[in-house]
C-alpha cells in the first residue's frame, strides 16, 4: 500500500541553533525536539531525565478529596469493598495495583472482574448483585463506570455507595456516584488528561498515602503495572504518562514481579524490556485471560508472589494466547476475504462485518487487522448474549468514537476513545448501522486519511548518524504515541553488495549515497517485494529507524525501513 510521507514544518534556525549550543547537540536533533515542545534546558532535562517529582497533585482531580474521604471512612468502619475493573490488560493491571495496594491496610478487600461474554463490557446487574449478596457497601470501578448510570443508580437502591476512576469520555449523562475521578469530565481542571484506567487508580492511591501520610515508595513498586497499562492502551507516552512508563519499564527490567518474569520467560525475550515488548509479547497474554476465559486469571499472575506459581499461571496464560492466535488469523481471514469477495464493501470509506459465530475475544485484534489492510474506519461485530457486539479501530486523524456516536439512535451503548472503541446494538440493527457508519464516514473523512502516513522527523545525510547521535535518540524512548521513535529520510540511496531475501518476505541489504561514504546494513521487514528494484542499482529515497543490532558479542548501528521510493 502506498504511504504519504510527512515531513516537518520548517523551523526557525535560531531557535535550533540555540538549543544545539545549550544542549551540545546538532541543529538536526535539536529540531526533533522543538518538534516535540522542548524548546529549552529545563525541558529538556525534564524529558531526558524524568523525575517522579514532576508528577501532578492528584488532589487535582475533581472528586479525589470525596472519594478518599469515603474510602478511609470505610476503612475505618470496616466496611466490605470491592474492586471493580474491566477485563482487557488496562483494567486487569489497574485492579492489581489498587487491590494489591490497599489490602496492606484493610482486610475486608476483594476484586471483581466481569465475564466477558456473559456480563459484557463495564458495571453489570451481575456484579451489583454479587455484591449485595456477600455484604460490600462500597465498589471502586477502574477503567470503567463512567457511562454506568442505570447501575450506580440500581446500586444506591441495593445501599451500595459507588466510587468512579474511569479515563474514557463521559456521556451526556453522568453517573450518580459518591465520587467520579476521571480528567476528561468538562470541569475536571486535572491538567493532564491522558491517563490510563490504571494510570487513574495510581493518582487514586498517590491521593490516598499523601491524605494518610504512607510514604510513597510502596506506591512506585507497582509502577510497572502502570507502564504495561500505558503501553497496551496506546495512550500518548507524553507528560505524565511518559514519566510513569519511564520510571516502570526500570522496574520491568531491574526487579519484575514474579508474575511478569514469568510472562517475559514465556515470551522468550532476552534483551531489554521496551514498549514494543509489552505491546507484542507482553500486553497479549496478559489479555489472553480475558480473551479466552475469564480475566481473574490475569489479576492472579500479577498478583503471585511465589514463581512457582507464576510460572504455572504464566504458561496457562501463554496457553490460550496460542488458541487466541489460532482464532484471530482464522477471522481475520474469513473477513479479509468478505470484503474481497463484495464490491460494495470494497469500495466503501468504511469497513462494518458482522458474523454471528466470530469469537468476541478477538473481534478487536481482527478490527487491527483488516485495518492494516484496507486503511480505513474498521467496525467489526459478532453475537453475544444475543446481541451484535463489536470493536472499532480507526485511521490516523479520524475520530471514530465521534462517528460512531452519530448513530447512537441506532445503539444499545457504546464507548471508547478517538481511534478505538466498543459498541453493542440489537442484530437487526447491523444493516441499517452500516449504512449510516458509512454515510457518516464518507461524509466526514478527508481522502488523505484513507492513505496510511508516514511522519518523517528529520531528513539526512548518512554520514550524519554515528554513536554519539544513536544514543542521544535513544534517550528520546519510551517512545510512543506523542513521542514516536525519530524516523529519518536519506535520498539518493544505492546498494552496497546484493540483496538477499529473508523468509520469503523479508528484506537484508546495505546503503550508501556516495562511493566514499559510511556503508549502513539495513533490515526491511516485509519488504521482499522490492529486492529486484533495489538490486538493480537504481537509486532511491529510505524512510528508517536506526536502531543497534548486537550480533555475535558486537554491537554495530543499522537501519530498519519503514519505507522505500525509487527515484
Amino acid at each position: 500500500m502506498t504511504k504519504r510521507w510527512i515531513f516537518p514544518e520548517e523551523q526557525n534556525d535560531e531557535d535550533a541553533s540555540r538549543l544545539s549550543d545549550e544542549l551540545n547537540i546538532s541543529e538536526v536533533l535539536s529540531k526533533i525536539l522543538i518538534q516535540r515542545g522542548i524548546v529549552s534546558f529545563q525541558q529538556a532535562k525534564e524529558f531526558f531525565r524524568p523525575s517522579l517529582d514532576l508528577l501532578h497533585d492528584p488532589f487535582l482531580l475533581k472528586d479525589i478529596k470525596k472519594a478518599i474521604h469515603r474510602l478511609n471512612s470505610a476503612i475505618a468502619n470496616n466496611e466490605k469493598i470491592l474492586i471493580y475493573g474491566d477485563y482487557d490488560v488496562d483494567g486487569t493491571t489497574a485492579v492489581s495495583l489498587v487491590y494489591g495496594f490497599l489490602r496492606h491496610f484493610h482486610a475486608n478487600f476483594n476484586y471483581y472482574i466481569p465475564d466477558r461474554y456473559k456480563e459484557g463490557y463495564g458495571v453489570s446487574k451481575e456484579g451489583i448483585d454479587f455484591a449485595k449478596e456477600n455484604g460490600y457497601t462500597l465498589i471502586i470501578t477502574l477503567d470503567c463506570g463512567i457511562k454506568a448510570v442505570e447501575m450506580t443508580r440500581y446500586a444506591s437502591r441495593n445501599k451500595i455507595d459507588v466510587i468512579v476512576c474511569d479515563h474514557h469520555l463521559p456521556g451526556d449523562e453522568l453517573p450518580e456516584a459518591i465520587a467520579i475521578i476521571d480528567p476528561k469530565q468538562k470541569d475536571c481542571p486535572y491538567p493532564y488528561k491522558e491517563l490510563s484506567g490504571c494510570g487513574i487508580g495510581f493518582k487514586f492511591i498517590q491521593a490516598f498515602c499523601l491524605e494518610n501520610q504512607y510514604d510513597p515508595d510502596f506506591l512506585y513498586e507497582y509502577l510497572d503495572l502502570v507502564a504495561i497499562s500505558i503501553a497496551s492502551d496506546i495512550v500518548p507516552i507524553t507528560g505524565e504518562n511518559r514519566i510513569l512508563t519511564y520510571h516502570g519499564l526500570r522496574i520491568l527490567n531491574d526487579h519484575p514481579r514474579p508474575g511478569i518474569k514469568a510472562t517475559i520467560m514465556q515470551s522468550g525475550l532476552r534483551d531489554e524490556i521496551n514498549i514494543s515488548n509489552i505491546v507484542f509479547g507482553i500486553g497479549p497474554r496478559i489479555n489472553a485471560s480475558g480473551r479466552m476465559d475469564h480475566a481473574k486469571t490475569a489479576v492472579e499472575l500479577l498478583l503471585s508472589e511465589k514463581e512457582e506459581d507464576a510460572s504455572e499461571i504464566a504458561q496457562t496464560l501463554d496457553d490460550k494466547n496460542t488458541r487466541r492466535r489460532s482464532f484471530d488469523l482464522e477471522i481475520t481471514m474469513e473477513a479479509l476475504e468478505m470484503i474481497e469477495k463484495n464490491e460494495k464493501f470494497k469500495k466503501a470509506k468504511s469497513t462494518v462485518l458482522f458474523k454471528d459465530d466470530w469469537h468476541k475475544g478477538v473481534i478487536g485484534i481482527v478490527a487491527s487487522r483488516c485495518l492494516d489492510k484496507f486503511y480505513r474506519p474498521t467496525i467489526i461485530l459478532t453475537e453475544s448474549n444475543g446481541k451484535a457486539t463489536g470493536s472499532a479501530r480507526s485511521v490516523t486523524g479520524f475520530d471514530v468514537y465521534e462517528a460512531i456516536s452519530q448513530c447512537s439512535d441506532l445503539l444499545d451503548q457504546y464507548g471508547g476513545h478517538m481511534y478505538a472503541a466498543g459498541l453493542t446494538l440489537e442484530v437487526g440493527n447491523v444493516d441499517a448501522f452500516r449504512t449510516r457508519f458509512e454515510e457518516v464516514v464518507a461524509s466526514t473523512i478527508l481522502e488523505e486519511q484513507l492513505t496510511p502516513q508516514i511522519e518523517i522527523d528529520a531528513v539526512i545525510d548518512l554520514n550524519d548518524i554515528n554513536n554519539k547521535f544513536y544514543h542521544i535518540i535513544a534517550q528520546m524512548a519510551p517512545y510512543g504515541p506523542g513521542n514516536m521513535q525519530p524516523v529519518f529520510v536519506s535520498h539518493g540511496l544505492k546498494i552496497s553488495g546484493y540483496a538477499r531475501v529473508l523468509k520469503d518476505q523479508h528484506l537484508k541489504f546495505s546503503v550508501q549515497q556516495e562511493e566514499e561514504d559510511e556503508i549502513f546494513d539495513v533490515i526491511a521487514f516485509g519488504m521482499a517485494q522490492y529486492s529486484d528494484l533495489v538490486g538493480s542499482g537504481m537509486r532511491f529515497s529510505m524512510a528508517y529507524y536506526i536502531e543497534e543490532n548486537n550480533f555475535m558479542g558486537n554491537t554495530t548501528l543499522q537501519l530498519r525501513a519503514k519505507d522505500i521510493k525509487f527515484d
